[in-house]
């Protein structure tokens, strides 16, 4: 789960199903049952949305690395936190070294934990340029980018578009947060 929409999804059908959500967050649901949890029932419903039941130690593990990267992104963009080290920050949220973390992400999703912050900072930077309320200055120093032109080296090396021109021809579909690998 990667946006408030999924988290109401997962919830609405959880409790379609009859089961008390206790909590849920991005990523990870906790539910009360007084019988047996049929973990193949609510898979087989996730699915259905787009979801999956992660039951591997090491899925959950890069859920977790994605929503960390997701959610940091988010609160830089909004202002509520300035550039961050990511090493730093997943290995102090996951508790695992970064070494390890950036292995098991690379070979489970194929690229490595860098690149995928690099495509959600760049689909954030698309969402921010539609919404047209800061200039691309501004987006640059949010996302923590050292300078506007190596935030626009790096939206035309993934997009091919620079960011102007993107600006003005904003009728390009945007990817969503959970198709970007």
């Amino acid at each position: 789960m990667v946006c408030n929409r999924c988290i109401k999804v997962v919830r609405e059908e959880l409790q379609n199903l009859g089961y008390k959500v206790d909590e849920i967050s991005l990523g990870e649901a906790t539910i009360h049952s007084d019988s047996k949890i049929d973990f193949e029932l609510i898979n087989k419903v996730l699915i259905e949305n787009g979801f999956e039941l992660i039951d591997s130690r090491h899925s959950r593990i890069i859920e977790k690395i994605k929503v960390t990267i997701i959610e940091t992104i988010k609160d830089m963009s909004e202002g509520k936190i300035a550039n961050v080290q990511f090493s730093d920050l997943l290995q102090e949220n996951l508790h695992l070294s970064y070494q390890y973390l950036s292995g098991l992400f690379s070979s489970s999703e194929g690229i490595t934990i860098e690149k995928y912050i690099i495509l959600q900072k760049i689909e954030k930077v698309k969402e921010l340029i539609v919404y047209d309320e800061l200039s691309i200055s501004e987006i640059a120093y949010r996302l923590g980018y050292s300078s506007v032109q190596h935030l626009s080296n790096q939206f035309k090396k993934i997009t091919g578009l620079t960011p102007s021109h993107f600006k003005k021809i904003k009728d390009i579909k945007r990817n969503p947060l959970d198709k970007i690998i």
